[in-house]
Parts: structure tokens; sequence; C-alpha cells
């Protein structure tokens, strides 16, 4: 049997997809890259530049990149393309060419070590070119549990990628544990809210850090608490580890002996172990974002404080490079001195919200790794200088709101990692990363004790160096705020066959951002040829 709905944030209706609007702007203009960049970093506007020349590719070698394989699923169907495109705000497909959505639904082990167990069912949506067959090949799409970890996301991305991809291809999204149509929905919304609005004032000195953290502590005690009773035997099966149980059982139902995809965020992490465990059944991989295995609490957290300071820096370079920015000519001088008077004063919505300084600080987070959202975050900002704080408060919607994964993505995050923090571990985090990370590090600090009263578990397990698999294209952002380059580069490091690509830009998921980083993806995926070893390309 599948497992009953969960306790709902009010009333609320239940779709096999959920789709949220989402701003599709046109993407930057840029070129390709080999070797060492001396190029800074830096956000530029493109759109003027010539079509950049083809990357270098290293042909693939006889049986290097299996040929995709026609789908022939025992998936049920069922066409879902007017409300799937009309949720999408029914956007003009970048690639011209009119799109089909089906919906349906895959039944999966609850607990992929306990065969005997539950079943859990999961959303899958496959969107393709209107006239496509049945058959063509599916290219599965992964998202991150953190920022859009429901099938959505194939469906926003077919309305980004090229011509050649829709005629290779058939994207299918796969609802990650507890999102989509398995929404797991079991906290209470003032302790939600009371971990994300901890005071970033922390680690300074004389400020009230224990009994700041303390409060922190009482509420995610609260949330595991109402998890662990909502879901006492499922909860600890929220984790990248099952979700790579649940691609191979995807794959399968999709009728396909080797299976290509690609992964964004924790979700290439997920396809990593995948490919570890079924090596003989990799296709055509993208790994996007993946972050480091190996690495561990708080060095993970430290990596994600790194990206997001940069990533707000590119943030506000790019609205100074525009001319007359509404933030000044020093947005992060506007921006802390806004979050310092939110921490005096808050300010209250007419819904009864508020806007404290730990909200307006993770709704910057939710925001700043998305380039096509800036405009949208430098208008909530300067709303919330005046008073308004509606804006900034629907940043957080994808997560707090009520279709949210706040949940979902909490319980991935804690059953990924077997290492709990004290308050006083936090304590000195804090304080180290309140100069070094000015804007981001306390809030991050004090996230990690979101996961002190959760039950340890066996954490990520390590996927090893995939030697089996063919080759695997890795892609690494330089200013991500959900994985530091560096510990996307140390994850390609790890796997035998990977190739790097380096994105000079600011961005949670590098394709399809720019014509470079399109061109890499698409030749690999469509063409089965590679980019040369330490390809980058420019922002």
């Amino acid at each position: 049997m599948a497992r009953p709905g969960r306790h709902a944030r009010g009333s609320r209706t239940r779709l096999p997809s959920r789709l949220l609007v989402a701003a599709l702007l046109a993407v930057l203009a840029a070129g390709c890259a080999v070797g060492p960049s001396q190029r800074p970093p830096v956000a530029v506007r493109g759109g003027d530049a010539m079509t950049p020349p083809a990357p270098p590719t290293t042909p693939a070698a006889p049986g290097d990149l299996p040929q995709p394989d026609p789908m022939r699923p025992s998936i049920r169907f069922a066409d879902c393309t007017a409300d799937t495109l009309a949720a999408l705000g029914d956007p003009a497909p970048a690639a011209g060419v009119p799109l089909r959505v089906d919906c349906g639904a895959v039944d999966v082990p609850t607990d992929p070590t306990r065969a005997a167990g539950g079943r859990s069912r999961l959303g899958v949506v496959r969107v393709a070119a209107a006239d496509a067959p049945q058959d063509r090949p599916p290219l599965v799409v992964v998202g991150d549990s953190a920022t859009d970890p429901s099938a959505r996301h194939a469906a926003l991305l077919a309305t980004q990628v090229s011509a050649a991809v829709l005629g290779g291809y058939q994207l299918v999204g796969l609802d990650r544990r507890g999102a989509g149509s398995d929404l797991l929905d079991c906290s209470d919304e003032d302790a939600r809210v009371g971990l994300i609005g901890a005071d970033p004032g922390i680690g300074a000195p004389g400020a009230p850090t224990d009994q700041v953290l303390a409060s922190v502590l009482d509420d995610a005690r609260s949330v595991v608490q109402d998890c662990y009773l909502d879901e006492p035997e499922a909860l600890a099966t929220y984790s990248t580890a099952a979700t790579a149980s649940d691609i191979d059982q995807l794959r399968q139902r999709l009728g396909v002996t080797r299976l290509s995809a690609i992964g964004i965020g924790d979700g290439a992490t997920a396809l990593t172990l995948w490919a570890s465990a079924h090596p003989d059944a990799v296709g055509r991989l993208v790994l996007d974002g993946p972050s480091d295995p190996g690495a561990v609490q708080p060095d993970l957290t430290e990596a994600r404080a790194a990206g997001a300071e940069q990533s707000f820096d590119a943030f506000a370079a790019d609205c100074t490079a525009r001319g007359a920015c509404p933030l000044g000519p020093d947005p992060r001088a506007t921006v802390s001195a806004l979050v310092s008077r939110l921490g005096a004063q808050p300010v209250p919505a007419a819904d009864g919200r508020r806007l404290t300084a730990g909200v307006a600080v993770n709704a910057l987070l939710a925001a700043v790794g998305e380039p096509r959202s800036w405009p949208a975050l430098t208008t909530a900002l300067v709303d919330a200088g005046r008073g308004v704080p509606g804006a900034m408060l629907a940043l957080l919607d994808p997560s707090m709101g009520r279709e949210g994964h706040f949940d979902s993505a909490l319980a991935t995050l804690c059953n990924d990692s077997n290492r709990r923090l004290t308050p006083l571990d936090v304590a000195g985090l804090a304080q180290r990363w309140h100069d070094a990370y000015p804007l981001f590090g306390t809030t991050l600090a004090a996230s990690l004790l979101a996961c002190a009263p959760w039950p340890a578990g066996p954490g990520l397990p390590a996927p090893g160096a995939v030697p089996g698999a063919p080759p695997l294209l890795v892609l690494a952002a330089a200013h991500d705020p959900r994985a530091g380059a560096d510990s996307v580069r140390r994850a390609a490091a790890g796997l035998a066959t990977a190739r790097l690509v380096s994105w000079q830009g600011t961005g949670t998921g590098s394709y399809p951002r720019t014509p470079c980083i399109s061109g890499v993806v698409d030749r690999m995926l469509v063409q089965g040829q590679l980019p040369q070893a330490n390809t980058v390309c420019p922002p």
C-alpha cells in the first residue's frame, strides 16, 4: 500500500505535479575556453555578443558513451499539458517547439533496505516535443532537495533546453521524497519560522548567543518530535541514498537498460550514488554541482557560506553595472544596514508574518543563487527598506509556503549526515564565521542546530570512484551558494571517469545558463562528444 497523505498546512489540493510560475529570461551570452582562466569571476550582462565558437571536444571512443535506449515505460501517464504549462505561466519554449506534458507516478519501497516493507508513491512528469514518438529516449532530471526537489524541474528545464535536446530525448522528472505528490508536511509552522529566524547578530562580542541558540534548539526539538509522530517508520528514509534507489526503480519502469540523466546539487550526488551501485546501467550523466561526498559538517556548511558571500558579491556587481543601482553604490553596505535594522525592529506584514533579520538573510540565501531572480530580489530589498516586507517574505514561499519543501529538505539534510553539533560547537562557529562571512555566516552556523536532536543514522555513503561507469560530465559554478566550487571540484576529482567543466558564473545549477555550458552539455548528450579536460566557460 502507498503511504497515507501528510498533515496539511491548511487545506490543500493534491495534483500529480505542482508547478510554480517561473520567470524565464534570456541566458547570458559567452564563449568557452580550455585550461586555467585568468578572467575574474564577476557578473556580466550578455546578449550582444556574437555566437561563440564551439568549445573544444574530445570524440568519445566507441563504447565510451552508450547510445540512449528507447523508452518503453510501464508507468501509466495521463496528459497534463494545459495545467502544467499554465502553472509555468505558459512560457514560449526556448527551442520554439510545442511541448507535450504527461503526469504519472511510481511506487518505490519506503525503506530501500527492507524489501518487505511498505511502499511510497513518487510523482513523475514526462515532457517532450508535442510530435515526439512515445519511445524517444528518456533524460531523467533529479532536482536538489533544498532548491527544487520535485518533478516540476524537468518541466521548467524543457522550456529552456535546445531543439537538439528535445529532438533526442523526452525529459522525465522524478519527485524527491517529501516533495510534489509525496509532500512531507509534519512540523509546526512556528517552529519552522523559529529555525530560520535566528538573530544573525550572534557571534558578535556581547551578543546573546547562548539564549538565541537555546531557542533554536527548542524549535529543532519541536520539529523532530512532530515529524517522528507523523512518520515514525519512514522519516529516516528521506535521504539522498534513498533517492539513488528510487532512480533505479524509475529506470526499470521506464524500460531502459542504460539511463541518461541530469542531477542538480544533491540530486547530482544521488545520481553518483546510483552510478556507483549500477555502473552497467549508466548512460550519459550530467552531474551539475554535486558536493564533495567525503566532506562532513561543519565543512559543508562553511563551503555554503563562502559560496553565498561570493554569490552576493556577484549580485551586487550586476546591480551596480546596470547603472543607478536601486541599492545604492554599495549594495552590501545597504543590505547589511537593513539586516541590522530588522534585528532591532522586525517589520510586520498584513498576514501576520514578520520580516526579522534572520528571515531576511534566509530570503537572501533563497534568491541570491538564481540570477534570473536578481531583479525581483533587488525590488524586494528596496521594499523592505521602506517597511514593506511582502516581497521579501514571498522569496521563501517555495520552502515555507503551502506547498513548501522545508520539512523534506531538513529531513534529507539531517539524514545525510551522521554528525550532530552541540550549542557550544555552534557558538564557536558563529564567532569565527561572524567576520569571515559577514552576511551569511552566523545564520548558517545557527542552522546546524536544526539537526542536533535528529537521530543520527549511517549518513551519506561514499560512492567511490565509480571506475566501471562511462565518462561523467561534472559542472561547477564559480559562485554556488548551495555547494562551493571547491567542493564540486573535489567531487569530480574522486570520480575515475569525470570530465570537469567550470563555469565562471553564479548559480545553483549551471545548465543551461550560457551558450558555452549549453553547448558542452548538448554535445555530450546528443552527439556523444566530450569536452577537453579542464574546460572553462566564462560568465
